[in-house]
């Protein structure tokens, strides 16, 4: 007779895919702020203390869970460091280097996936919102302003709508633009949803 394990798993192979899957869950369906790293622990059946030995942070896990090709906090720093009236120009140059790099067939994939699946679209949504629209509101002081969530969802669909067109339709000539071009005809729109008039 075979005895099945009682009691929270060990550092087995099994733990961090286990911890990943109950972090996906849990980001999906609760979201990145009321998503605990306890709560995560408990449904994979798991000590807390395993989460951040394999992982660290709730951040580096959630980007880990995701499977983002980039770090927001490791990137944005120094696109929000400067004249805030140039802010969009240096958040728009960063997010094109990155799409420009082999990262950006991790990202590719995980914008098709986005698109097929509420599961996956939830915590790309959630991914976006929590760890780099909120971060660049702050950094601006306009993230408890009346229209900042328009805003935050103004930006995202522009470098969303350029990321499907350049990296994933391939619509020419903006497939095959220099970055340049793209930053100089896009990022004073960023910059207008960022800190102009929108009404």
């Amino acid at each position: 007779m075979v005895v099945g394990r009682t009691g929270r798993r060990s550092g087995s192979p099994d733990t961090r895919g286990a911890i990943l899957d109950a972090a996906r869950q849990a980001f999906a369906e609760r979201g990145f702020d009321r998503a605990s790293m306890r709560a995560i622990a408990t449904t994979a059946g798991v000590d807390p203390s395993l989460i951040h030995h394999y992982f660290g942070t709730k951040e580096q896990l959630f980007q880990a869970a995701l499977e983002f090709p980039m770090n927001p906090q490791e990137l944005l720093p120094q696109a929000l460091s400067g004249d805030p009236d140039q802010v969009g120009e240096r958040l728009l140059a960063a997010g094109l280097a990155v799409w420009d790099s082999p990262a950006g067939v991790a990202g590719a994939a995980l914008m098709r996936s986005a698109m097929s699946s509420e599961w996956s679209a939830a915590l790309l949504r959630e991914f976006v919102t929590t760890q780099v629209l909120r971060r660049v509101l702050v950094s601006l002081g306009i993230d408890r302003s009346p229209e900042a969530d328009l805003r935050a969802a103004l930006v995202a669909s522009q470098i969303a709508g350029l990321i499907m067109t350049r990296y994933l339709l391939k619509l020419e000539p903006l497939a095959s633009a220099p970055r340049e071009v793209i930053i100089t005809a896009v990022a004073p729109t960023i910059q207008r949803y960022l800190t102009g008039p929108i009404a």
